[in-house]
């Protein structure tokens, strides 16, 4: 159980860091906007997705924070890496555009399954 949460725990913070880092490019990063323009996307998109990445961050990092809450910021974020995955590929992005979004994906899995695994070890308990 203990290997669980430090599982959860760090990769909970890693994809919490790269949501409040994404944030703060989204608003404070000129190139960034010039990014936006060149997948396609309007800038109002920009703005709309950083709040809800500031908003996610502090969800998944707030243990008090709702279940039911933590929920739809794990399906938000999975669409979210999973749509930038497939932006920067069909934009014809390098690679390295789309090594983040991945390494992001594949932590979100790991901490909603070790999430997971805490509250079914906990509920037998």
């Amino acid at each position: 159980m203990k290997t669980q949460k430090i599982i959860y725990w760090v990769t909970t913070g890693l994809v919490t860091l790269g949501m409040l880092m994404s944030f703060f490019n989204y608003f404070f990063n000129p190139a960034l906007k010039a990014a936006y323009v060149h997948i396609g996307f309007p800038d109002w998109f920009r703005i709309e997705l950083g709040i809800a990445k500031l908003l996610g961050a502090l969800a998944l990092i707030i243990s008090a924070a709702p279940s039911r809450i933590k929920e739809w910021t794990y399906a938000g974020f999975f669409i979210n890496f999973f749509s930038a995955i497939w932006a920067h590929y069909f934009a014809g992005d390098p690679i390295s555009n789309i090594i983040a979004p991945i390494l992001l994906l594949v932590l979100l899995i790991v901490s909603y399954i070790s999430r997971e695994n805490i509250a079914k070890k906990a509920s037998t308990a």
